[in-house]
């Protein structure tokens, strides 16, 4: 009797286990759908081939399985190496699913493989994806310094995988990392690159005279003859010296000197266009700058005034020039 009940009970406890590890055909399918997607349209390549990267951001830009499943706002960043580290422990940056898929996806190759698996401590569903990074573009091809720290350069480098983690119930994407100690072999030799020190500057000007980031100058997601760059261009530089003036620029930038868990970037045109929406209501809501322990400073009504007129001319023109790319596609043979 005692035998048959344990029996049951291993039964019991094996079949749910099963349960708990079976993925649901939805979800299946968003994966498979996210792995062919970026498999072909950024496949494995040198790591300095720019063209394979153009080409990359071409496609992910008119993408459709990754960009249905981007929610409003995605957490990135590494994963961490801390025991027993949670999405909810971990640093990541937010981002507009624009601004990542634009300038964070196509720095990393893909082969079509990936594990999917159920993490109950998240309850999401994990789609670790192998994968590599292009270290050898050009500094102004990625978004910022990554190389800023070293630590960060050297995970970006060797990385091997690029985990998404997907809601069960509407197979969005809720945060995205990138890892290089996942338990597969790197897809191809990596050959380090040493750059500069970096000297705190997150957009700078090259010996031709052209800004960089290039990438972070709407290269890729607007087109060259939109008649609304020159404008975003000089309101995003009004916008930034009002973000100066105002203490933004202080938290708001790569290196997170106040080590927010959820840090929000505003230091290129690309990233502040991604937040610019929340800039504005949070300094409207005078939930903006704050000290260093995290108290709202309600800035002046001089500087309110300034800061929220500038940012909201950037906004109209951001929202112009997407709507005249939108218009564009549709007249497109």
């Amino acid at each position: 009797m005692r035998r048959n009940l344990l029996a049951a009970a291993l039964a019991l406890a094996v079949s749910t286990t099963a349960a708990a590890q079976a993925v649901p055909q939805p979800v299946e399918q968003a994966a498979r759908e996210i792995a062919a997607e970026l498999a072909k349209q950024c496949p494995l390549a040198p790591a300095n081939d720019t063209a394979a990267y153009d080409a990359c951001r071409r496609g992910l830009f008119a993408s459709q399985a990754l960009r249905a499943r981007l929610p409003a706002i995605l957490l990135w960043g590494r994963e961490s190496k801390a025991p027993g580290a949670t999405l909810r422990t971990t640093h990541l940056t937010q981002f507009a699913p624009d601004v990542w898929t634009n300038m964070y996806v196509p720095l990393f190759m893909f082969n079509g493989r990936y594990t999917l698996e159920w993490v109950a401590e998240e309850r999401l569903y994990r789609m670790r994806l192998e994968a590599a990074f292009r270290n050898r573009l050009a500094p102004g091809q990625f978004p910022y310094p990554f190389w800023h720290e070293e630590a960060k350069w050297a995970t970006y480098e060797n990385a091997n995988a690029v985990t998404l983690w997907i809601a069960p119930d509407t197979q969005l994407l809720r945060a995205a990392q990138f890892t290089d100690i996942a338990p597969t072999p790197r897809l191809q030799a990596v050959t380090p690159v040493k750059h500069a020190k970096h000297d705190g500057q997150w957009v700078w000007t090259d010996a031709q005279g052209r800004t960089q980031p290039a990438v972070t100058l709407f290269d890729g997601v607007l087109r060259p003859d939109n008649p609304y760059i020159h404008a975003m261009d000089r309101q995003y530089r009004d916008l930034a010296l009002q973000m100066r003036e105002s203490q933004c620029s202080q938290c708001h930038v790569p290196n997170n000197p106040e080590k927010m868990s959820r840090l929000v970037l505003l230091s290129t045109p690309a990233h502040a266009a991604g937040e610019i929406d929340r800039l504005i209501k949070s300094v409207r809501d005078d939930r903006m700058p704050v000290d260093e322990f995290r108290n709202t400073v309600p800035l002046s009504p001089d500087q309110k005034r300034w800061l929220l007129e500038s940012a909201e001319a950037f906004r109209a023109s951001w929202r112009q020039a997407q709507a005249w790319e939108r218009e564009r596609t549709k007249e497109a043979p």
